[in-house]
């Protein structure tokens, strides 16, 4: 049994096609004289390959930049929330700083006052405004910059006058002549203080 395989190109398809529904008329443009309808191959389209690579690399597109999107957004709102907390500790220090005189003059007079009025209703108001004062600013967290005792650091402390004394160290606080506030580890003022050298 010999079968032998016949391989058909597109035209030799379309004229066996014309052929099979030919009705032998002059009109006919077949290789036989008939008249036929056009049947025309069916070709098969490989470009759905091709289209689905086209669309893989749009949804690789779409996703990088949905990630690059989501990542931006993300570091937007990283850095708002930060900027609100930056102003919020700016605007905290600018109004502490605006008190400061204040607290200063309530701390005056509450130390000049002699001691025989120490039993009068107008120091002990006085004292208790002051001692409030301070509660307020150790619950919104301001610390005081210095205290006696403690070492010299040009940036928290500013150095007005200088004493010789061998019983102190080098650079030690002697006096605070005017108090220093830190909110936060910056300064909002230094304070003015006496040094031994």
């Amino acid at each position: 049994m010999n079968s032998k395989k016949r391989k058909i190109n597109v035209d030799d398809a379309a004229n066996e096609a014309k052929s099979d529904n030919c009705k032998a008329d002059d009109t006919c443009e077949c290789e036989h004289e008939c008249e036929c309808e056009a049947v025309e191959p069916e070709i098969i389209d490989k470009e759905p390959e091709d289209e689905f690579t086209v669309l893989k690399k749009q949804s690789a597109e779409y996703l990088d930049k949905l990630q690059r999107t989501l990542a931006d957004f993300d570091n937007f709102r990283k850095r708002t929330v930060k900027e609100k907390a930056s102003m919020y500790d700016d605007g905290v220090r600018d109004t502490i700083e605006k008190l400061l005189p204040i607290i200063d003059n309530f701390e005056r007079a509450v130390a000049s006052a002699v001691q025989e009025s120490k039993n009068d209703s107008f120091f002990k108001g006085v004292s208790l405004i002051q001692r409030q004062l301070n509660g307020y600013l150790d619950d919104i967290g301001i610390e005081p910059a210095e205290e006696p005792g403690d070492k010299f650091d040009p940036v928290r402390h500013f150095a007005v006058a200088h004493v010789e004394d061998e019983n102190l160290g080098a650079g030690e606080i002697v006096e605070v002549l005017q108090k220093g506030y830190i909110y936060k580890n910056k300064v909002i003022r230094a304070s003015m203080v006496k040094v031994a050298n």
